[in-house]
């Protein structure tokens, strides 16, 4: 059994490259340790959010955004430091990203059906200078029909070629092995898993049932990250965020277990940028939780006040949707792996989403009734949903009951009644004024001046304490982890490089795996809606690569 090209994952960015080799009537193995119900991996619990410049969808906001200000952007968010050696292939990645984003990104994803929700979120807005972290205007593109929408023309195409006998197709084939022979890669071994029936995103069976061997003239990793292998996401914590969380909560399936990036490093392929990672602060425990620890990530509008777990308030750029690494490396060093938002009915019913396909079923199903049903009075159902099951909520009328409640939640006195009320007090004062000293008052007046932001993400400004506006919320925050920012190093063929930085013949790489390019495209910082579409941007190069290659093991 012999192919051109072994693709390892049915994730996104596998998908992708898939595809462009079915285009090419190349042959074709695809393998994916999950059953088939799970093709698209992640992707499909997205929110489906999408970084664009200069978009349509932005122009008719009045948003002035230009390849320039997105690299400017992208610089001072990444933070590249190591350019003589990990960074290298990365930054000459997140160029190509830069110029992918603001070119032909738009027009490819139309020409596969996908469309964009009218309004530009603006996630990760940095708090800095201009030269700093963040994304100088909004740019987050949501897909109407979030992640699954997103997936389902590649799934589809892999599927229907499948069908056809065009693409081999294997679910329940879990890879152990890179063969090599003479240094180049030929091909991979594995055990093929026993059939699981569970729903999508359910933990499978490991029982091996049988074992495989098949060889190719290039393969192509394209597994993911790490984030539900929670002792490698500790062993790989950085220093600079502080110590590793006693205790997180899983954004991920336990699929995403990084176990083919040791396969593929024993193969003699170089993991670069270990230290890098991204993991959310605003966590939620879910309360209907589809995988083990299954968490759910808040996406903040601007207004919530933000308190470590002693009820200090976090100061710029710590303020909810500004700057995530920083907010993360502020929680560690205080000792306590939680946070606390302290916000209103008016702030939540307005400001309050959720990440994931499943949250946002009116997005997901594009039923455009539904979505209007956003700006009515009270939260979403989702939000509610979670007000009223969810362990991390607690409700009040009084500040004086809702502290009372939260040190009951967390079986502690750490917060101070009185010390809380003067901060909220103070804020408070601050709101009367249009102008403010108060940094995060600033922003949100800053907010409110984008049209997307006043219809649906920024509530009217108003003070925490006023009885018209509760009643009072308080939400404990957990850290939740995600993406896995550095990885496979590799050229801009997406070739896995050795420890010498030369490439390992018949060796790719695309998507988490490669740290979305070259080993950690990011840097240390995502402006987000960059990890859908770096799986897309690394699928998409190294299927375009192969699908004109003649001779893969021999390219260098």
């Amino acid at each position: 059994m012999h192919y051109d090209v072994i693709v390892i994952g049915a994730g996104l960015a596998g998908l992708t490259a898939a595809c462009q080799l079915i285009d090419a009537k190349k042959k074709v193995l695809l393998v994916d340790q999950e059953p088939a119900n799970s093709i698209g991996g992640q992707a499909f619990w997205s929110f489906g959010g999408l970084f664009l410049v200069d978009s349509p969808e932005q122009r008719r906001l009045g948003i002035k955004d230009n390849k320039e200000l997105a690299w400017q952007d992208w610089r001072g968010s990444a933070g590249f430091d190591r350019l003589e050696d990990e960074d290298h292939w990365a930054y000459e990645w997140a160029k190509a990203y830069i110029d992918f984003a603001a070119g032909e990104k738009y027009n490819w994803l139309k020409s596969q059906g996908i469309n964009f929700f009218p309004v530009v979120g603006w996630a990760e807005r940095g708090g800095s200078l201009a030269g700093g972290h963040g994304n100088s205007v909004p740019r987050f593109h949501i897909v109407w029909g979030t992640g699954p929408a997103l997936v389902e023309p590649f799934a589809n195409k892999v599927l229907n070629a499948s069908e056809k006998g065009d693409i081999t197709y294997l679910p329940r084939h879990q890879v152990t092995e890179l063969i090599t022979e003479d240094g180049t890669i030929t091909g991979i071994r594995g055990n093929v898993l026993e059939n699981s029936i569970i729903r999508r995103g359910e933990e499978s069976s490991r029982v091996v049932v049988d074992s495989f061997e098949y060889l190719a003239d290039a393969v192509v990793v394209a597994s993911g990250g790490i984030g539900a292998n929670i002792e490698l996401v500790k062993k790989n914590w950085p220093s600079r965020l502080g110590t590793p969380p006693n205790s997180m909560v899983a954004g991920v399936p336990a699929y995403v277990d990084g176990k083919m990036l040791e396969i593929t490093e024993r193969a003699g392929g170089r993991i670069v940028n270990r230290d890098r990672m991204w993991h959310y602060t605003e966590g939620l425990k879910n309360w209907e939780p589809i995988w083990n620890n299954h968490g759910i990530r808040i996406l903040p509008g601007p207004s919530s006040m933000w308190f470590d777990a002693l009820g200090n308030r976090f100061t710029a750029p710590n303020f909810p949707g500004f700057d995530t690494l920083s907010t993360l490396e502020a929680i560690q060093k205080t000792g306590y792996d939680y946070s606390w938002f302290i916000l209103t009915e008016k702030i939540i019913e307005k400001e309050f989403a959720l990440s994931g396909s499943e949250q946002n079923l009116d997005l997901t199903k594009k039923s455009i009734k539904d979505v209007l049903k956003r700006v009515l009075p009270g939260p979403p159902k989702a939000i509610q949903d979670f007000k009223d099951h969810g362990e991390d909520f607690v409700i009040a009328d009084s500040l004086k009951d809702l502290v009372e409640g939260m040190n009951k939640l967390v079986g502690s006195d750490l917060l101070d009644f009185l010390h809380i009320k003067e901060q909220i007090l103070a804020r408070d004062r601050e709101i009367e004024n249009p102008f403010t000293k108060d940094a995060q008052i600033t922003a949100l007046h800053g907010a409110r001046n984008y049209i997307g932001d006043k219809l649906i993400r920024a509530a009217k400004p108003h003070k925490i304490l006023d009885p018209s506006a509760g009643p009072l919320i308080a939400v404990r925050l957990n850290i939740l982890t995600r993406k896995t920012l550095g990885g496979l190093q590799t050229n801009l063929n997406g070739q896995v490089l050795n420890e010498e930085g030369n490439p390992i013949p018949g060796l790719f790489a695309a998507g988490e795996v490669s740290g979305f390019g070259g080993g950690g495209v990011h840097g240390y910082r995502s402006l987000e809606g960059t990890f859908l579409g770096g799986c897309l941007f690394t699928g998409l190069q190294v299927g375009k690569y192969l699908a004109v290659a003649h001779k893969y093991s021999s390219m260098t």
